[in-house]
């Protein structure tokens, strides 16, 4: 199996928490430096820090590069690593816009080089366990779908998400992950109406958003919220023979904070099993399967070597900002957008 280099630009949490430990954990993928500016930074143990991504650029056996940066250097950084003629990951979302999303994606093309976003939670236990379940039948058509990522942060903290300014916030933040699993079951909605504000003391940007996908048979639920101690569901949906739901959210992320890596003991187990109710209100207990977000990277490197599809293609992408950007109209205008006119 030949060996694919790979780099990092930024060394914040996304780095840390998900693309070094993913990337260590694939076989075949060799992460060879970080982007680091701090002269103190540290990084994962045996990889060379970097000053910028020019200087990560210089090495020629890094094949590909990871963009782990805030939003709003995203679309410059992709480009960038793209005209050097390297294969670009980078974290959701892709660009600040539909149209940046579409500059980047054609660059890629004609460069003949892949460009993903890292959606890696299509493969969360919570998602693959409700997919599994929808593809069964086990509940007839959906006619109620509805997904929430909550938190409770009621404190404002200093950082560039909860700043004021381009690509912050909880739809920019947690919107891509919700909108990419939905059309993932769903495809692309007729229209999308949304509410998003900021609701904490202080708030200097959204931390809640309640957006609502519209089928022609079905409404979509998404919904974020940092004011959220309990009590929401993560799914809950609704068809014409039962219902679903799931209680708490995919394990990995808090499991790789606290020091666990893919392969070890425990990881992606998810103790909260899927509930089934049926139409009599008899109610089973599905069994979850178990987390793999680190088979992004396995996708990718299999991808690269001509072995198998990328983790996400570019009309997926393109889908994703149709959608995050209709929602982003629609709460500022009061009104429905549809997404296939933007």
């Amino acid at each position: 199996m030949s060996v694919i280099g790979v780099g990092i630009v930024g060394n914040g949490m996304a780095t840390r928490v998900f693309h070094a430990p993913y990337i260590a954990a694939t076989p075949g993928l060799d992460l060879r430096a970080v982007v680091a500016r701090q002269p103190d930074a540290v990084v994962p143990q045996g990889v060379e820090r970097r000053g910028d991504i020019a200087d990560l650029l210089a090495d020629p056996a890094i094949a590909v590069v990871a963009i782990a940066t805030p939003s709003q250097t995203h679309a410059a950084l992709a480009a960038q690593a793209l005209e050097a003629g390297r294969h670009v990951v980078v974290e959701k979302p892709l660009a600040l816009s539909l149209a940046e999303a579409r500059d980047l994606i054609a660059l890629a093309e004609a460069r003949g080089l892949l460009l993903v976003a890292f959606h890696n939670r299509r493969w969360d236990s919570d998602f693959l366990a409700v997919r599994q379940a929808i593809a069964a039948g086990r509940i007839g058509r959906v006619v109620h779908f509805e997904s929430h990522f909550d938190r409770f942060r009621p404190q404002v903290r200093d950082r560039w998400r909860e700043n004021a300014g381009a690509g912050s916030g909880v739809w920019f933040d947690l919107g891509p992950h919700l909108v990419d699993q939905a059309l993932l079951l769903f495809g692309m909605p007729l229209g999308v109406s949304a509410d998003i504000a900021a609701l904490r003391d202080g708030g200097r940007t959204d931390d809640w958003a309640h957006v609502v996908l519209r089928y022609s048979d079905r409404r979509v639920v998404l919904h974020a919220g940092m004011c959220v101690a309990g009590g929401s569901a993560r799914f809950t949906v609704h068809g014409t023979q039962g219902s679903l739901i799931k209680q708490g959210l995919d394990r990995q992320e808090a499991q790789s904070v606290a020091g666990l890596r893919p392969g070890e003991a425990g990881w992606g187990v998810d103790p909260d099993p899927l509930r089934l109710i049926d139409g009599e209100g008899a109610e089973a207990l599905l069994p979850v399967p178990i987390g793999a977000q680190h088979h992004f990277y396995a996708a990718l490197a299999d991808a690269i070597r001509g072995e198998g599809p990328p983790p996400n293609t570019g009309a997926e992408l393109l889908a994703v900002h149709a959608v995050i950007e209709a929602a982003q109209i629609s709460a500022r205008e009061g009104r429905v957008v549809d997404p296939a006119l933007l």
